[in-house]
């Protein structure tokens, strides 16, 4: 995973980082156990500051998205955590909104839509 951030973005150091760990971790680029790297390792990837890397990480703890584990790390929650499971829940909400609105512009029928869900579905199941 390479994390980018920006001075200029208008959005705070620690917050990029954060958003970024986090889309990691539900998108499944970052799997359960994973370490992150060390507090000092990023800082000095990034050159910012340890303590704008601690915040970042403390408030995915905060969040369930990861565990600090005094002298080992900072590593991945599975997706067992129910904080990741609803955040899982609330994209595929999102999504699911998005593709209402197409189906609807499209002048799909509810049948049609139940349809296509089957054969999505199924070829997901498949591989």
């Amino acid at each position: 995973m390479k994390l980018i951030v920006s001075n200029t973005s208008g959005v705070p150091i620690y917050e990029q980082i954060k958003s970024q760990i986090k889309s990691a971790i539900l998108s499944g680029e970052l799997a359960e156990n994973t370490a992150l790297p060390s507090l000092r390792t990023l800082a000095k990837e990034l050159k910012i500051s340890v303590l704008t890397v601690t915040r970042a990480y403390t408030e995915l703890e905060q969040e369930g998205f990861v565990q600090n584990m005094r002298g080992r790390g900072c590593f991945v929650m599975g997706s067992s955590s129910e904080l990741i499971r609803e955040q899982l829940i609330r994209n595929a909400e999102e999504h699911i909104r998005e593709a209402i609105k197409s189906v609807t512009a499209a002048g799909i029928t509810e049948k049609e839509l139940h349809h296509m869900v089957d054969i999505l579905l199924e070829e997901h199941q498949n591989g």
